[in-house]
């Protein structure tokens, strides 16, 4: 359990970034189509270098893929990745708004299967 809120905390902080959150847009509108590094920096207005530290951070957590061509290495969404994230956050969410019956006695809480 604490890997999960681990790597959920990653992923909130990989989410956390405009650059990165914007390069997740330009994937997922364009979901027919692959991606370069110049592309996408030409599209944020960063250098590549900047935007590979962001693409890094987004395949780090599982949410880009890569796919190789010759000399070029192309990105796309991992969209089962991305909707379980989405899934995972609602959770969160919808857990956060509970009240407490245990008085965070959290291993008295039969509820208590992914988030203390």
């Amino acid at each position: 359990m604490k890997d999960h809120i681990k790597n959920m905390a990653e992923v909130l902080k990989s989410l956390g970034d405009e650059k990165r959150l914007k390069i997740i847009k330009i994937l997922a509108s364009n979901i027919d189509e692959a991606f370069c590094v110049s592309d996408i920096a030409q599209q944020l207005g960063i250098s590549q270098p900047a935007t590979s530290q962001h693409i890094k951070v987004l395949k780090n957590v599982g949410i880009l893929e890569e796919n190789r061509r010759g000399f070029r290495v192309f990105y796309t969404i991992n969209s089962d990745v991305l909707a379980e994230y989405k899934k995972d956050i609602d959770e969160l969410f919808k857990k956060a708004f509970q009240r407490c019956q245990y008085n965070f006695s959290c291993d008295k809480c039969p509820y208590n299967n992914k988030y203390q």
